[in-house]
């Protein structure tokens, strides 16, 4: 079974995490080349999606996997969680969702 994305918790993945990379949302416009901030903020209310293209641009500027920038409806994440200072240890963020799958896959 496929695992939905939960858009509200990854717009508040991408603010924290793009937001403790040092980065600004006229920063990302401009990396992105994107001509108005609104799809970002978007993202970051849960509205939309990155496209895949930006999604790969935005994992790279922030040394993360594209999978660890989304949160799926069955990672129990709280959103408080999403807002602490080791979202951006990505090795702590694959190590959950391993253990996870450990679970399901039991």
């Amino acid at each position: 079974m496929y695992k939905n994305i939960d858009m509200t918790k990854t717009g508040i993945l991408l603010k924290e995490t793009i937001k403790k990379g040092g980065y600004t949302v006229k920063d990302i416009q401009k990396i992105l080349h994107l001509s108005c901030p609104q799809p970002i903020y978007r993202w970051f209310r849960g509205n939309v999606l990155p496209s895949v293209d930006h999604l790969y641009v935005l994992s790279k500027l922030l040394g993360m996997h594209m999978e660890d920038l989304l949160v799926t409806e069955q990672d129990d994440i709280s959103l408080t969680e999403l807002c602490i200072d080791r979202i951006l240890d990505h090795k702590w963020l694959y190590e959950y969702r391993t253990r996870l799958c450990v679970k399901e896959c039991a």
